[in-house]
């Protein structure tokens, strides 16, 4: 979907790279192994989101460390976009409130950290959770997003005592009950 409308793959994966999770942080030569692309294509596209406020750099020792412009007047709406893009939102919003209890959702693993890969890791955190039809929509799921789906289950006891430590880097909260 997002590939019809944006056709350089290397400023797709720039955009989840950064505007999934805004504490994320890279230099040119770490994108250059993650991407396995050429520096050039990949300097090009952080110059152009630089010049256009999308993202921000500063340097730390001999690197140009990059991160979101949290400020950027349409970074929610570039957020919401990826996450349609993924087909999280559509997950969240026709599920959460059939599976039972759920508190909070979480992405975790390497969407998380902004990068693509062949897994989304999702951590629900509540109780009395119907883990048959979460079994079942994720079924119906994988097709769709030709990703597999992973998750974990951890009530809200234990999120409080082991997760919560967890850095934002590391999870990126999706989805939160709201009282």
């Amino acid at each position: 979907m997002l590939g019809d409308l944006i056709t350089s793959k290397t400023r797709i994966r720039l955009l989840l790279k950064f505007f999934l999770n805004s504490s994320t942080q890279a230099y040119l030569r770490g994108l250059e192994s993650e991407f396995g692309e050429s520096t050039n294509s990949i300097r090009l596209e952080l110059n152009r989101f630089e010049q256009a406020g999308l993202i921000v750099a500063h340097e730390s020792g001999n690197r140009r460390i990059y991160s979101a412009n949290t400020s950027y007047p349409l970074y929610p709406e570039i957020k919401n976009l990826l996450h349609k893009h993924l087909g999280i939102d559509q997950i969240l919003e026709q599920v959460i409130e059939k599976l039972g209890s759920v508190e909070e959702v979480y992405l975790t693993g390497s969407f998380a950290h902004g990068s693509d890969g062949p897994n989304i890791d999702v951590l629900l955190v509540g109780n009395d959770i119907d883990t048959d039809f979460l079994d079942s929509l994720i079924k119906k799921a994988k097709p769709l997003l030709q990703k597999d789906i992973c998750y974990k289950l951890i009530n809200t006891l234990q999120f409080k005592s082991t997760y919560q430590e967890m850095s934002e880097k590391d999870m990126l909260l999706l989805w939160q009950h709201k009282n």
